[in-house]
C-alpha cells in the first residue's frame, strides 16, 4: 500500500510551530534554529502546495488548510510517540536471551545471575548453554558470551574476564596417598584434559617436568573437567574465572606456583546497536560489576 506522505522532521516541525503560534518557541522546543524552523515549513508547503501559516507583523496565525492540518497531524504523532515508548518499554523488560559456553554458564554465570534476577525482577533471562557461535541475524538473542581473541566481524566485543591457567585437585587428593607436593608428584595421578589450546604438554614444559601426557581421562567440556577433579578424579588445567568459585569454597585447590597466561579472554558480544537496548544495558553493566569483583 503507497502512502502519500511529506518527511516526518517537517511534520513534527510544523506541530510545534502551529501550537506555539511561534516559530521562536517551536525551535527552542526542537533545539534547532529558528531559521530552520523557518525552512522546515517552507519545505512543508511547498510539498503540499499550500500555505500553513499567514505572516504578520508580530504574530503568526495558521490558515484555514494549516487549521484543519494541525489536528490530525498531532494526534498521529501522540500515536507514534505511544508506539516508541510501549517499544522502549518492552525492550526493557520481558525476555533477556543470554547465550554462552556449557562450562562459562556452569562455573560462573548461573552461579550469579540469581542475584542478577533479584536486582531486575522485570526481566525474564532465558540461558542458551551452546559451544556454538551466535548468528544474531537469525537467531532470538540479545547477547552472548564468548572466548576468544574479541574479533567477530560485524559484532562489538567488550572484554569480560581475562585468563590463567594452572594446575588444580580436590583437597582430599593433594593429601592423599601418594601426596602432592611437586610437580614431579603427577606422575603418580590421573590426569585430566579437556579441548583447551593450553595442554599437558605445554604445561609440563613450563613446570620442567617430563613426563606422559598422553595418559588419563578426556572431557569435551571444562565444567565436566572440573567436577571430575571435585570428586578426587584427577588432576585438572584450570582456566581462573572457571574455577574462582570452587576454590573459594574449598571444593578444589591450587596446585605450585606455575601458572600460565592464556591469550584468550572471555568477552560479551553482539551487534552494537544491541548494546543501546535498555535491558543489554542493565545486564551488561550488572556483568561487568560481577566480573570486577570475581577478579
Amino acid at each position: 500500500m503507497f502512502r502519500r506522505l511529506p518527511p516526518l522532521n517537517a511534520l513534527r516541525t510544523f506541530e510545534a510551530a502551529a501550537r506555539h503560534l511561534s516559530f521562536t518557541r517551536a525551535a527552542e522546543e526542537l533545539h534547532v534554529t529558528q531559521a530552520a524552523v523557518s525552512h522546515q515549513i517552507k519545505a512543508l508547503e511547498e510539498w503540499l502546495g499550500m500555505p500553513l501559516f499567514r505572516r504578520m507583523n508580530r504574530a503568526l496565525v495558521l490558515t484555514e488548510a494549516g487549521q484543519a492540518y494541525l489536528a490530525p497531524v498531532a494526534e498521529s504523532l501522540d500515536t507514534l510517540a505511544q508506539a516508541t515508548d510501549r517499544l522502549f518499554r518492552k525492550d526493557g523488560s520481558g525476555a533477556l536471551t543470554i547465550s554462552t559456553m556449557p562450562s562459562f554458564a556452569a562455573k560462573w554465570l548461573v552461579l550469579r545471575l540469581p542475584r542478577f534476577q533479584a536486582e531486575h525482577p522485570e526481566l525474564d533471562v532465558r540461558l542458551q548453554s551452546t559451544a556454538q557461535l551466535v548468528d544474531f541475524t537469525r537467531q532470538d538473542v540479545d547477547v552472548a558470551i564468548r572466548f576468544g581473541r574479541g574479533d567477530w566481524p560485524g559484532l562489538k566485543a567488550e572484554r569480560l574476564l581475562t585468563e590463567e591457567v594452572f594446575a588444580v585437585c580436590s583437597p582430599a587428593l593433594r593429601d592423599g596417598d601418594p601426596p602432592i607436593r611437586r610437580p614431579e608428584d603427577l606422575r603418580h595421578h590421573t590426569l585430566l584434559h579437556d579441548d583447551y589450546r593450553i595442554s599437558w604438554a605445554i604445561w609440563c614444559e613450563a613446570a620442567g617436568v617430563g613426563m606422559d601426557v598422553t595418559r588419563g581421562v578426556r572431557f569435551d567440556d571444562s565444567s565436566l573437567t572440573l567436577q571430575a577433579a571435585i570428586t578426587g578424579g584427577g588432576v585438572a588445567l584450570a582456566r581462573g574465572a572457571l574455577v574462582a568459585d570452587d576454590l573459594a569454597a574449598g571444593r578444589l585447590v591450587r596446585l605450585f606456583d606455575i601458572a600460565l597466561p592464556g591469550d584468550l579472554a572471555y568477552w560479551l558480544v553482539a551487534p552494537p546497536h544491541y548494546f543501546q537496548r535498555p535491558k543489554v544495558r542493565v545486564f551488561r553493566d550488572w556483568l561487568f560489576r560481577e566480573a570486577g569483583a570475581s577478579a
